[in-house]
């Protein structure tokens, strides 16, 4: 369990999302340090390689100095959880001989310092389509509002295979896609950059334990192979998706780029946090039922900001709000006998709640684009104009501890 009065003597650590109890892995590298794996506390980011090196912790250091986490992932969470649990000792408050060590500067690097890269070697990517609020809001758009949930809806979790090569860590810019829409039913299909791209808000998780080809995961064990949590915006070409998608479903619209954050929380650091699902009704398959709390409360909060404008909070959801949980997405994921591998991405699908303000996507904010978006400056928005700068946010928190993700930004640049 997690022990929300332990506090940390690194400065600021306890007020920031970073806590002791956070404690999130990336990969980073300084001026004079080359990537590695590092772990973030306060403003401060933890060298686990030079950790190592004095005996503080007892990783094999060609893992620690890898270009991304994959391998580290992989050594399995007796590993992994037993480094945080050696991290957290040599960082509490109470551990005085370590805090007045002269040599401490080795171990530690500041953020504002630290150049961040992809944590993970995406190997394959699955986009579900899990908020009950979001599905019925498209449906109601682009089809029969009395019938907005497709018929297979309820009864499994949506998903499609993505992408892994364009999805890229945060701060990376990104191009106005091109592609065919048919902006005119009547007439023929034209070419050309999309009018209508469009952030979707997202949480993503990373499989942190493989299985072979043939073996399914049950939803009592589909913990066991989720490492940790990103924020994952999907962006999307809205024009290009509605003439596409039929009859195979996303594609160009969705492939031109997806962002993460670039630290990944362990789902132990969330495990505090875990709160009830909706009712699901009708009753689901014997596999996709499950026991105890699997859903978890994380403030969302995604913001536009124009070029040298003044920033704009959009939407604020929470990952609460998911129908389908994880553990019911990777067991149906696999019930086929799909095999999984040790980074593969798995997101959640564009997150809303029942209140306008919570909905997770530009297409129902601006609902179509009949109720444009006004920002602070004055200007409005229905979808996303060059050089915007998406941002989103979020955390979970209780008794006074914040347990972050680092911001998700991306800025969408003119077509080439």
């Amino acid at each position: 369990m997690i022990d929300f009065r332990r506090k940390s003597w690194v400065p600021g650590a306890d007020s920031s999302e970073f806590p002791i109890q956070n404690l999130p892995f990336g990969i980073y590298s300084t001026s004079s340090k080359s990537r590695r794996i590092g772990v973030a506390i306060g403003s401060q980011i933890i060298d686990l390689a030079s950790l190592a090196k004095a005996g503080h912790i007892h990783v094999p250091a060609d893992v620690l100095n890898s270009l991304y986490l994959n391998d580290f992932i992989a050594l399995g969470k007796k590993v992994t959880n037993q480094v945080r649990v050696d991290l957290a000792h040599l960082i509490d408050v109470k551990n005085e001989a370590f805090s007045k060590r002269a040599d401490l500067s080795q171990f530690f690097d500041a953020m504002q310092d630290a150049t961040m890269y992809m944590p993970i070697q995406i190997g394959d990517y699955t986009d579900f389509y899990s908020s009950r609020d979001h599905a019925t809001n498209v449906g109601k758009m682009f089809r029969d509002p009395a019938n907005a949930l497709l018929p297979n809806w309820l009864h499994l979790p949506v998903g499609y295979h993505g992408r892994a090569s364009s999805i890229v860590v945060s701060g990376t810019n990104y191009h106005r896609p091109k592609g065919q829409t048919k902006p005119v039913e009547t007439e023929p299909p034209v070419y050309g950059p999309s009018k209508r791209v469009d952030f979707e808000l997202e949480v993503g998780f990373v499989i942190g334990k493989e299985t072979t080809l043939g073996q399914s995961i049950s939803t009592k064990d589909a913990e066991d192979h989720i490492f940790g949590l990103v924020l994952f915006n999907d962006l999307s070409a809205r024009d290009i998706q509605q003439w596409e998608y039929v009859p195979l479903g996303p594609f160009l619209a969705k492939n031109f780029c997806s962002v993460i954050s670039p630290w990944i929380v362990t789902i132990e650091a969330l495990d505090a946090f875990r709160v009830g699902g909706e009712i699901q009704d009708p009753k689901v398959m014997s596999y996709l039922e499950y026991e105890g709390k699997k859903n978890y409360d994380i403030k969302l909060e995604v913001s536009l900001t124009p070029e040298n404008g003044e920033t704009t909070i959009i939407s604020q959801s929470n990952f609460k709000y998911m129908y389908w949980n994880m553990c019911q997405q990777l067991a149906h994921h696999t019930v086929n006998g799909c095999n999984v591998r040790v980074g593969d991405m798995m997101a959640s699908g564009t997150i809303s709640g029942p209140e306008k303000h919570e909905f997770g996507s530009m297409l129902e904010l601006a609902w179509k684009g009949t109720e444009p978006i006004t920002l602070k400056d004055g200007s409005t928005r229905v979808f996303m104009n060059d050089n915007d700068t998406c941002t989103i946010k979020g955390f979970a928190e209780k008794d006074g501890v914040k347990i972050g993700f680092g911001e998700c930004v991306s800025k969408l640049l003119p077509a080439i």
